[in-house]
């Protein structure tokens, strides 16, 4: 681990102020003391925002207000995360270890960064850590790699689990920093890769998320998310899905699907929304609106088998939260 200067801050402001000057942000650390260890993020000055007043969990209305500093394991465990949103508390579970939710904030999940194999690898090509070295993961081993939203210079999945979830329920994050305050959909906040992957995220410089907003909706108590990975435990996704319905007398009034493990970004899967309202829930209805995840996917040598366990993973989570599972 290369040498770098460290201090604590009390206020917004001061860690804004220091951000902006060209220090990183560190919270739990889960992420980030890892990968200076491996020389693969090298900040010359953090700053540790863990005493800011930003872990707050709390109903507002019907919706759950998350502080960005609070911790996975608190917020799924939270009584208004299961009352409101027991979906966001189904993927904080199977995110992580318990040791990892009891450390790493809510904030800092969202923007961890990939884990493909070449990226932690210095002596690999690799866009994201060197811009224009190259991907390795392209003609490499790429099983665990992305089929949707990729480019010719990046090839790696989003890693978060509960940011799949936020996506589904519309979720909205406050950000705070040196040219104010902004509001947007979580989903805004992922960058695909194009030609500039080492560009991950839409935050400006300096700016800190304050808290997540996950909205009320008639769908939020009859959801459920799916993961599907090598092992039970402490294993990133081969393909998940959080999926959320609204029904009425066995028919789909609204729908929400979002997937992780197969794009370079918590994926959206409106086709599929639209094609389940009005339906039935049945087998048949979720089959034919999960056939059209598979729009614009794009698979590599070693990971074709997503192609088909996409929709799989989708007609089950649907059967799961439709009650016919």
């Amino acid at each position: 681990m290369l040498p770098f200067s460290f201090e604590k801050v009390r206020t917004e402001q001061d860690a804004i102020r220091a951000a902006a000057a060209g220090a990183r942000y560190i919270a739990g650390g889960t992420t980030l003391i890892d990968l200076m260890r491996d020389e693969v993020e090298r900040p010359e000055r953090l700053v540790d925002i863990n005493a800011l007043p930003m872990a707050d969990i709390r109903a507002d209305g019907q919706d759950l207000v998350i502080g960005a500093l609070a911790r996975m394991s608190d917020v799924a465990a939270h009584p208004e995360t299961k009352r409101l949103q027991p979906l966001i508390a189904e993927a904080l579970i199977e995110g992580a270890s318990p040791q990892l939710r009891n450390m790493a904030s809510m904030g800092g999940n969202l923007l961890q960064r990939v884990r493909c194999p070449y990226f932690r690898m210095l002596d690999a090509a690799c866009n994201k850590r060197d811009p224009g070295s190259g991907c390795s993961a392209i003609d490499g081993l790429n099983a665990g790699h992305a089929i949707l939203g990729t480019s010719d210079h990046c090839v790696a999945t989003h890693p978060s689990d509960v940011a799949v979830a936020l996506v589904a329920l519309g979720a909205t994050i406050r950000v705070r920093g040196p040219q104010g305050e902004r509001t947007f959909p979580v989903e805004e906040l992922f960058r695909l890769p194009g030609d500039t992957p080492h560009l991950e995220h839409t935050l400006r410089t300096g700016e800190l998320i304050v808290e997540i907003r996950v909205p009320g909706g008639p769908y939020a108590r009859q959801a459920r998310y799916l993961k599907v990975r090598d092992r039970a435990s402490y294993e990133f996704a081969l393909v998940s899905a959080a999926v959320a319905l609204e029904t009425a007398g066995g028919t789909i009034r609204q729908a929400r699907v979002a997937v992780g493990g197969v794009g370079t970004r918590p994926w959206r899967m409106r086709a599929v929304e639209e094609a389940l309202r009005g339906k039935a829930t049945d087998r048949d209805a979720f089959e034919a609106a999960a056939h059209l995840a598979l729009e614009g996917t794009r698979p590599l040598a070693h990971n074709h088998y997503k192609v088909e366990l996409l929709p799989r993973t989708i007609v089950r989570a649907l059967e799961m939260a439709g009650g016919t599972a």
